[in-house]
């Protein structure tokens, strides 16, 4: 490709609306506020990239291949950066699922990555965009995963970071952002998008989470999760899982293992795609009574949860496309049940955050899947993150004067 992004195997060519109409962008600049086209004042539509599948030469998927044998079907990954992130093991916790017996379960352990979690996949593109795009700060809200993540790779990257997160936040999200140094910002759970909104609109600051009401999110974004559903098939040698079992926020990661394996099975190296399972807390769920109500996005109330990884009030439409297309389980998970299925991963010597821990629950209410072959249970995020007790942080008003304050005050970071 001879454009901006220099000397790079990348097929990456658009930006493409999943709504009802197809619409397509150039592939930069990022649509962060999902298609305008499509939108409805009920529901924002997000995009995904797409790519010019026809030329593709080098993928694989069979043992050994790697992050560099699919850069042909990933955004072009800036030269800064260059975190190593992925090949993440496959650990044999069979022995936790009785009711599957004749199969094996397998766990992605994603806490292998560098900030411990999978979120490194989906920043790894993110931050890459920015880069592109001539930023020089990046907003990211966040309670946790994702904050800690954008703050290291955009440190790595050589630019600043604002995480707009929550009193509430645990010590160890705390203690990770400000150790990348990342500047934090304490604001109610609602003001948190209002703050993001009015940063953004300053020249070189550059948000890497969701604008939208329904979430659309960064479309670069879930490219990054796709490589899992690379890496599981690369690891089973092409053998095809029966399901993948996914905690799901708002279901970029659901939605990129599914693209991932539906790209493998349209450039003809598997036959089908697993069938995909979302996990949510029973007292949320928003997926799970979105695809009960037949639509698109649907809001639900904040009910508590220890679950805090998967713990939102909305769905976006990707998680909907990926459940549906998967011919894919959506569930519902209490919090007596997750915690349950945390201390049985424990005894199998993975320590896992709460919220992926639900995974082994859920699959424990499922009889049986469509397909043979093994199932994947994904696992987010180490459970040393998990919120043990609040940061005592005080909560700040969102106005554009406010955070300008609190930012010199606290930090002597001035714009």
């Amino acid at each position: 490709m001879t454009h901006i992004f220099g000397n790079t195997a990348s097929l990456a060519k658009t930006q493409r609306s999943l709504g009802p109409e197809v619409f397509e962008y150039p592939l930069l600049p990022a649509q962060l506020h999902g298609c305008i086209q499509n939108a409805t004042p009920d529901i924002q539509y997000p995009l995904e990239v797409d790519y010019d599948y026809a030329a593709v030469r080098q993928a694989t998927f069979r043992r050994g291949s790697n992050w560099s044998s699919w850069e042909e079907l990933l955004p072009p990954r800036h030269p800064r950066v260059n975190m190593p992130v992925g090949n993440t093991p496959l650990v044999d916790v069979s022995a936790l699922a009785p009711a599957h017996a004749a199969r094996r379960v397998l766990v992605k352990d994603e806490s292998r990555n560098p900030t411990w979690s999978h979120k490194d996949r989906l920043n790894t593109f993110t931050v890459s965009a920015a880069l592109y795009e001539n930023a020089r700060t990046i907003i990211v809200a966040s309670s946790g995963n994702h904050g800690v993540s954008a703050a290291a790779m955009a440190s790595r990257a050589g630019l600043s970071c604002i995480v707009l997160t929550m009193p509430e936040v645990s010590e160890a999200f705390r203690d990770m952002i400000l150790g990348y140094g990342a500047y934090p910002i304490y604001l109610s759970a609602d003001d948190r998008w209002p703050a993001m909104r009015q940063l953004q609109e300053l020249p070189g600051f550059y948000p890497v989470s969701n604008l939208t009401t329904t979430h659309t999110g960064h479309p670069w974004g879930p490219e990054g999760y796709k490589t899992i559903a690379y890496e599981i098939l690369a690891e089973l040698d092409g053998e095809i899982p029966a399901a993948v079992v996914v905690p799901t926020g708002y279901g970029e990661m659901l939605y990129g293992i599914y693209k991932g394996f539906r790209e493998a099975r349209q450039l003809g190296h598997i036959s089908r795609i697993p069938q995909l399972v979302s996990v949510e807390p029973a007292a949320r769920g928003p997926l799970y009574h979105a695809l009960k109500a037949g639509r698109a996005a649907i809001t639900v109330a904040a009910g508590p949860t220890v679950q805090s990884g998967t713990a939102t009030t909305v769905n976006g439409y990707r998680s909907v496309v990926a459940i549906r297309e998967s011919r894919g389980i959506a569930m519902v998970v209490t919090d007596e049940a997750a915690r349950a299925a945390h201390r049985a991963m424990a005894q199998q010597g993975l320590w896992q955050e709460i919220s992926s821990s639900a995974a082994l629950a859920a699959l424990n209410m499922v009889e049986s899947f469509e397909n043979d072959g093994p199932i994947v249970l994904m696992g987010c995020s180490t459970g040393l993150k998990e919120p043990t007790k609040p940061a005592q942080a005080h909560a700040i008003s969102p106005d554009i004067a406010s955070l300008r304050t609190y930012l010199k005050t606290e930090f002597g970071f001035e714009f």
